[in-house]
């Protein structure tokens, strides 16, 4: 149920910040061709996008939908497929709580910086996103880590 609610959330921001990116592409795009310079369009629109693009993979990473080679994972059945999701799932766990730590370092370290065109606007607003996506990813791989343990779990009592 929470890691619904928490995917439900993560969704809707990436939503948001997506359309923040088309709505200022539309703008830039329009003020350039009645040559007016609105220079801010730029940064919002990287910084919103970059928002989006986290949020989504973190959802990715819940749903099972992210970027992997699973030649070897359609070939294996039983506790051989169990044990290579388990490693693989033990994999994603180190490598989101790597992306979550160095996350928060980085946000530490750049959140005085300003944007250009936005001065009262802080690079820390933009980086945060990092690790709320290394955090959540974090949640969700511990997610799937209890489901494989408690599948290859049923399995091996079944082999008994």
């Amino acid at each position: 149920m929470f890691i619904k609610l928490l995917e439900r959330i993560q969704l809707t921001i990436g939503a948001i910040f997506l359309s923040i990116f088309f709505i200022t592409i539309v703008i830039q795009v329009t003020t350039r061709m009645i040559s007016i310079s609105a220079i801010w369009t730029e940064e919002v629109a990287n910084y919103s996008f970059i928002w989006a693009v986290f949020m989504g993979a973190a959802v990715m990473l819940n749903r099972r939908e992210h970027f992997k080679f699973d030649l070897l994972l359609k070939k294996l059945k039983g506790k051989a497929k169990s044990t290579l999701v388990l490693i693989n799932d033990l994999i994603l766990l180190a490598f989101s709580f790597a992306i979550f730590y160095y996350g928060i370092i980085a946000v530490q370290n750049f959140w005085n910086y300003n944007w250009v065109s936005l001065s009262e606007m802080k690079m820390g607003y933009v980086w945060i996103s990092v690790p709320i996506m290394g955090g959540t990813m974090v949640i969700y791989m511990i997610g799937h880590l209890i489901n494989t343990i408690k599948q290859f779990n049923r399995e091996e009592a079944a082999s008994s």
